[in-house]
This record gives C-alpha cells, structure tokens and sequence, in this order.
C-alpha cells in the first residue's frame, strides 16, 4: 500500500481545469467590466411644442411633459375593430408595462393619443374613445395614457434626409401616413424613433426603444 503514489497538486490542478475550465471561462467573460455598450437612438430633432385639450376638458401643451418620456400616437373612435394602430398590442406590450412599472422606472413614461376622425382630423368630443379605453384596457388610467384633441398634423410635421411623416397614398389608413405612425419623445422632447404601430413586431420595438432611451438616462446619472 505505500508504494502507492498520491496524485501530484499539478495534476490535480489539470483535471479541475478539464472539468470545470469552460464554466469558469464563461463567468469570466459575462462578468469582466461593469460597462456594456449598448445602442444610443438617434436624435431626429426637436419636436414642436404643440397644445391640445384633454377628456377631461383642460387645455394642455407639451412644456409640461419636460422631463417625461412621451410616446405619441393616434387613435380613432372606431379603435379597435377599425383602428390606425393595433390598440390591443399598444395596451398589452406597453401601457401595462407602463403602468406595473410606474411608481419605479417607467415612472416618466407617458401615452399621449390624439383622436382623429380616420381621415386625420381632430375629433373634439373623446368621450367614446375615452369610455372604450375604460371598457378594453385593465386598470386604464387617464393620467399615464392621455387622450387628446388637438392640430396632431402640426406634431407629425417633420422630415429627416427628405423623408416627411405626412405622407399621403391610398396605402395609409385613411390616406394619411401620420395616423399609423408611433412618436417616441424623450424629456427634452426631442423624437429618437419613428415606427408603424400596425404590428405586434413593430409594438415591440417600440417597447425596446424606450428601454433602450431609459438605459441610456440610468447611464447618465451614474457618470
């Protein structure tokens, strides 16, 4: 029996990194730095400062959301059978994400929907959108998605590299690019994305804009 050999603490050593070797390798690459680089959205432009009257009858303009993420879209009396955007995917991937989240991050989110008669013209009486949303969305709260009357033209008039959001064609819901179009204003109001809100896909990406906008404001407060 002593003429058994222990086995050496080098090749003890080997045989630990064999087993456990690409495990460790793996810890040490997802933990190494505590800095990821992550995508920044671009910077469009300043958004117009714009006014508009709320359901419950107070005039409002977009000074106030200084500070707040806003995401702008429309909305028709007809939502959401027969709708510019995919209502149903607005509230289920981001208004009651918005809403579970708002006394945390998503805190400075807000959903501001302009009423248009299909066609691209302000609706002044929004008490039908306003019972639908009461009706269809859990837990609805009009202080976190705003519904609102107003020039929604004006807001939407912006172009980048020649390209406007007023597109007109028989393509669009009611001949009007804008109505299907989702804003994503940051606390300066300025627009960091553009995109279709007519598909659920689309929806998302939204959803991961403003993840990626409330990202980016975290990484400015640490530094």
């Amino acid at each position: 029996m002593s003429d058994i050999k222990k086995p050496s603490k080098a090749k003890a050593l080997l045989a630990l990194l064999l087993v456990f070797g690409p495990a460790l390798i793996l810890i040490f690459i997802s933990t190494r730095g505590c800095e990821h680089k992550f995508k920044v959205l671009d910077d469009y432009g300043q958004i117009k400062n714009y006014s508009f009257v709320d359901a419950s009858h107070h005039k409002r303009n977009s000074k106030e959301f200084i500070g707040d993420i806003v995401l702008i879209t429309t909305l028709q009396i007809t939502c959401p059978e027969d709708c510019a955007i995919s209502q149903w995917h607005l509230n289920q991937m981001i208004y009651q994400h918005i809403r579970k989240n708002s006394r945390k991050k998503m805190k400075q989110v807000r959903i501001i929907s302009f009423v248009t008669d299909g066609k691209g013209e302000p609706i002044k009486d929004l008490s039908p959108v306003v019972d639908a949303l009461k009706d269809q969305v859990e837990a609805y709260d009009p202080k976190l998605w705003i519904v609102a009357t107003g020039d929604v033209r004006a807001i939407y008039d912006m172009e980048n590299n020649g390209q406007s959001l007023l597109k007109k064609g028989s393509k669009y819901y009611g001949g009007e690019a804008f109505q299907e179009l989702l804003l994503l204003a940051d606390k300066k109001h300025h627009l960091r994305m553009v995109l279709p809100g007519t598909q659920e896909g689309l929806i998302r990406r939204m959803k991961e804009s403003i993840a990626l906008l409330q990202k980016q404001y975290d990484k400015t407060k640490k530094q």
